[in-house]
This record gives C-alpha cells, structure tokens and sequence, in this order.
C-alpha cells in the first residue's frame, strides 16, 4: 500500500500545535481594512481553532492522525448530591 501524500494546499492555510489542535486564519483581513476598528483587527489577526468534526479529517489530510488529538477538557459539577 502506498504512502498517503499530504495535501499541499493545507500546508500553507493550517496549523497543527504540538497537542494536536487545528489551528486556522480568520477572514475578512485581506482588504478594505480602514473602515474596521483597531480592536477588531486585532481579534482578525489570531488564529482560531477548528471544530474537532473538522478537525480530525484536517488531521488525516496532513498524515498527522494520532491518537493524542485534542479532546477540550470538561467541567464537571464536583458537589456531592445529598440524599
């Protein structure tokens, strides 16, 4: 069975962190950047995560699949109930 290439077009609109996160640009930063406010702009610079459904074909896509993918930790009520 042959090696799974990478898609090479992900390589340059993706990033994978060490934990396993998808991590992407956001839109609308291109152009016509004037009329929007500095905050804004700020907040379009960062990268943002990928939804995991996502997430996981991304992963696949780039020959990154590992079994350590980024799961996001849950909260849990610890109070006892009482009876």
């Amino acid at each position: 069975m042959e090696k799974q290439k990478t898609k090479r077009l992900l390589t340059n609109r993706i990033r994978i962190t060490k934990n396993g996160k998808v991590l992407r640009r956001k839109a609308f930063k291109r152009h016509l950047n004037a009329s929007k406010s500095k905050s804004r702009l700020s907040k379009l610079k960062r990268m943002s995560p990928v939804k995991r459904v996502l997430a996981r074909k991304l992963r696949k896509y780039m020959g990154k699949v590992n079994k350590k993918a980024y799961k996001p930790k849950l909260k849990f009520n610890k109070t006892k109930i009482k009876k």
